[in-house]
């Protein structure tokens, strides 16, 4: 004999509570929303300084089969400068967008965020499609990513 009544108020409960987790959090989740915007905006602008003040830090990302430590926003800079924004175009990127961005765990201080990004070349072309986690942190009121771990080289 199947029971399946009784598993649907377990369920209505979980998805209630659930909710109602990111609900008190729902200022939280919308400043982190709003730094991930900030993020690909200074990406796509090729603009170091920009990008850097989208962080948190020490800021950590996982990728490529290695982990990179920030410890501030100078140093993210002059890599991005000297590294990425050579790199990557050389790669023939011209410019990235948020496919999807689904919010895992959200607290009043933290929110990390599971996105969808792809890379475009400049006859707005796909290049690659990646999967990655941000956790974007508010420290002393700044509200940015301090860590990611992503699938894109």
């Amino acid at each position: 004999m199947i029971m399946k009544k009784p598993l649907t108020p377990i369920v209505l409960l979980f998805l209630l509570f659930s909710n109602a987790a990111f609900a008190e959090n729902d200022e939280s989740i919308q400043q982190a929303m709003l730094a991930l915007d900030g993020f690909m905006l200074a990406f796509n602008a090729r603009d170091p300084e920009a990008w850097a003040e989208t962080l948190n830090y020490p800021h950590v990302r996982f990728a490529s089969g290695g982990v990179t430590v920030w410890d501030s926003a100078e140093s993210f800079a002059e890599n991005a400068r000297n590294r990425s924004f050579v790199a990557l175009p050389q790669a023939g990127w011209d410019h990235s967008h948020w496919l999807s961005r689904e919010i895992i765990l959200a607290s009043e201080n933290k929110v990390h965020v599971s996105t969808t990004f792809q890379r475009y070349n400049s006859a707005n072309e796909i290049i690659g499609t990646y999967e990655s986690l941000y956790i974007v942190t508010r420290i002393n009121g700044h509200w940015g990513t301090q860590a990611r771990s992503s699938l894109a080289p």
